[in-house]
């Protein structure tokens, strides 16, 4: 696979979106490709202002301050292009776009 990922087609498309346990995610692309997600490593990952300086796009969160034991309390699908998190600590405004829930996976940051 090139450096550049696709902004539409079958590798950012999800055909399947499922929850696996409580601290768990699953997400079969339309390309055959499976990622699987642990919570915790999400939530390390949250793209949100609270997480991210918007201005220099450095994580400010602490990766430490994220407990091991976090899980994943809701899951919303936000539009056709993103998942948004209500996680076990009450963080939920990420909003996880396709894109980078596939990067994430291609990065092995949710493995």
């Amino acid at each position: 696979m090139n450096n550049v990922m696709e902004r539409r087609g079958p590798a950012v498309e999800p055909r399947e979106i499922m929850q696996d346990g409580d601290a768990g995610l699953r997400i079969t692309w339309a390309d055959g490709r499976e990622c699987h997600f642990k919570a915790p490593v999400l939530r390390r990952s949250c793209p949100c202002a609270q997480c991210v300086n918007e201005w220099t796009g450095q994580r400010v969160l602490q990766p430490e301050a994220i407990s091991d034991e976090l899980s994943i309390s809701d899951i919303s699908i936000v539009g056709r292009y993103a998942l948004s998190f209500r996680w076990s600590d009450n963080h939920e405004t990420g909003i996880y776009s396709f894109r980078y829930l596939r990067e994430l996976c291609e990065g092995d940051n949710g493995q």
